[in-house]
């Protein structure tokens, strides 16, 4: 019984060593591959009790786990859709035969790198068919309220490249210098014109005339009279007005050639003391115009002789075309185009479980859910426990070479001393053969 059990235990050490052989083998062979997690050998020992004073060899038994928490160190790249984890999380993927098969029930697969270029239909996937899956953005560019505990809201992210975007103007500054001695007894009183462009909600280039006349004081009145008239024109609606409002500038010591009131007259929207503008009813709807606020000499102003815009600016963008796509820390994917506009396209959370060494281990670097994993939660990227998203980057193998080699040291002198042991317990029942001659 003892001499047998030394056997059984020496068989089993050579089991126990090739096991992690094995393990090693795979991991020095990995030792290059982006996002790998290395496989680790435990070993644990069997004990058998006996009641009559002898000692029986239990044995070892052998448990192999991957250390799916243990991150790579990251590597630049030059690629915007190559994507890596820095610190806890996945992303969310799936395989692109799931998309195949034309049915919005496919199966979450995680993974902490990847890297993702467009196909022919435009979605992000990788050379092995993972395909990135995200929450796509409304059209003003939000995310949706979506919930959290469920791959329900998550689609496969796709990118047309040869998209056109516009962005319409719903807001202009006008700063202008008016000339103070226009106001002036004797001045011609002539219109002084501003036209200013702007993009209606199609991106097509349209403008609102301004025109300046200033009021003359007629003698014996003298002086100034520091009053314009403001009358605003839409293009888009045949030059039509669709504002007129009276400038009253202030020509005290202290606060000279700033604007001393505002007051609506028949058409336009009535003066925002609080935020020094007004609306104005364009074709395409609302354009919030400011002026400046009253005592406010930054944006309008009335001082000595010359008319010069001096601050003209206006959001919206005409039609541009599509150049390039990024992905920010937080997860938001969001095309560049020529003309300066920057659309949010898709928002990709990060996948977290509680137990990340008890997911299933798949092929190409991705993992499944299982019970010993925990349920999963999806978080904005760098909220909560998850780390950030990191463009421009893959993942490196996490093994470490020079200790693989260590241990596979250890293990051929483990295996040769358990080879050993069976030739010793060989030779001890030989001889217990050789007592019956």
């Amino acid at each position: 019984m003892t001499i047998s059990s030394s056997l059984n235990a020496g068989v089993a050490g050579l089991a126990s060593n090739a096991s992690r052989l094995a393990t090693i083998s795979d991991n020095i062979a990995n030792s290059s591959t982006n996002g790998y997690k290395r496989a680790a050998t435990e070993f644990h020992s069997m004990v058998i009790n006996s009641s009559r004073g002898t000692y029986s060899a239990g044995g070892v038994r052998v448990t192999t786990m991957r250390l799916i928490d243990q991150a790579g160190a990251l590597k630049p790249t030059n690629n915007p859709t190559d994507l890596a984890v820095r610190g806890r999380g996945f992303l969310p993927v799936t395989q692109e035969s799931s998309l195949i098969s034309a049915t919005a029930d496919f199966p979450m697969l995680l993974t902490t790198t990847g890297s993702f270029r467009t196909d022919a239909n435009g979605i992000l996937k990788t050379s092995t068919g993972l395909v990135l899956l995200g929450w796509p953005a409304n059209p003003d560019g939000t995310i949706p309220p979506l919930p959290r505990d469920t791959q329900a809201g998550l689609v496969p992210v796709q990118i047309q490249t040869n998209q056109f975007a516009a962005e319409p103007t719903t807001a202009i500054t006008l700063g202008v210098n008016l000339p103070a001695s226009e106001t002036e007894v004797g001045s011609t009183g002539a219109a002084l014109p501003l036209s200013v462009e702007y993009f209606d909600n199609l991106g097509t280039s349209q403008s609102i005339n301004v025109t300046y006349t200033p009021t003359v004081p007629v003698p014996p009145v003298t002086g100034l009279s520091n009053t314009w008239t403001m009358v605003l024109r839409d293009s888009a609606q045949g030059n039509a007005v669709v504002g007129e409002y009276t400038l009253v500038f202030d020509d005290t010591r202290t606060a000279g050639g700033t604007l001393a009131s505002v007051t609506a007259g028949a058409t336009g929207g009535a003066y925002n003391a609080a935020t020094g503008s007004f609306s104005i009813a364009a074709a395409g709807g609302p354009l919030e115009i400011t002026v400046g606020r009253i005592g406010d000499g930054s944006v309008m102003t009335q001082l000595s002789d010359s008319f010069a815009p001096t601050a003209i600016t206006k959001d919206g963008f005409p039609v541009g075309n599509m150049t390039s796509v990024e992905v920010d820390a937080n997860g938001f994917v969001r095309a560049n185009f020529d003309t300066g506009i920057t659309r949010t396209l898709y928002q990709i959370p990060l996948v977290d479980v509680p137990n990340p060494n008890g997911l299933f281990a798949f092929d190409n670097q991705t993992y499944g859910l299982s019970n010993q994993s925990g349920s999963f939660f999806l978080w904005n990227a760098g909220d909560g426990p998850t780390g950030d998203v990191v463009s421009f980057a893959l993942e490196e193998s996490a093994v470490d070479v020079a200790g693989e080699l260590t241990s596979l040291i250890q293990t051929q002198r483990a295996y040769s001393s358990n080879a050993k042991v069976i030739q010793t317990v060989d030779e001890m029942l030989q001889e217990t053969t050789n007592i019956k001659r």
